[in-house]
């Protein structure tokens, strides 16, 4: 019996992926406190990211940190707030050698989830920079949401390459647009594919 209620609890896994950036998207950058190597060893998360983060992973989806900055630093603020173990896998800039615009770090968060580019339209990428998470997914063909809860970055696109999708002014309004975007894609087949904006491979 007991078995039986622990996998009605377990969610089945939605078809939306979600990468999602770490500093000022789930870790108040504000808050951080470093040591003398730079590494990140306390923060705080921003207001309900945690609770953001934790309901989208019990409700099926599957989460993945794609972010610039130093692995160690990510380890540290997401264990210390108890966040680490609801991503599926975890991008940094320091192992892939490149930062975000860059295809690079996409394309590995794509890889260690075992999906092709193929999957693009089933992803979204959520982020607060829109020179870097948002000009990054769109280049890839990933929709791209933009958090715009922080002072410290621009919140006007520059040009159409840093344009968002969809704009939530705070993570818990996270969960209602990938409930949203999650039954659209239930509903109908995505077009398949990684493309550019103006249509190229």
């Amino acid at each position: 019996m007991d078995t039986n209620t622990e996998i009605s609890e377990v969610s089945e896994p939605k078809k939306l992926i979600i990468f999602l950036d770490c500093g000022d998207t789930i870790i108040d950058e504000g808050t951080e406190i470093r040591d003398e190597h730079d590494v990140v060893i306390q923060a705080n998360v921003i207001p309900g990211a945690d609770v953001m983060v934790k309901t989208l992973a019990e409700r099926g989806y599957t989460l993945a940190i794609v972010a610039d900055g130093l692995a160690q630093s990510f380890k540290n603020i997401l264990t210390q707030n108890g966040l680490y173990d609801y991503f599926t896998t975890m991008v940094y800039s320091e192992t892939v050698k490149a930062f975000k615009p860059s295809p690079r770090m996409f394309k590995a968060a794509i890889g260690a989830l075992d999906l092709s580019e193929e999957d693009c339209s089933r992803i979204i990428m959520v982020g607060n920079n829109l020179s870097r998470d948002v000009k990054g997914a769109n280049q890839m063909g990933i929709r791209s949401v933009f958090l715009s809860w922080t002072p410290r970055y621009p919140k006007l696109h520059a040009d159409d390459s840093e344009k968002p999708d969809y704009t939530i002014s705070e993570p818990l309004e996270l969960i209602d647009l990938a409930e949203k975007l999650n039954q659209q894609l239930e509903l109908v087949e995505m077009p398949k594919g990684c493309l550019t904006r103006n249509g190229q491979n």
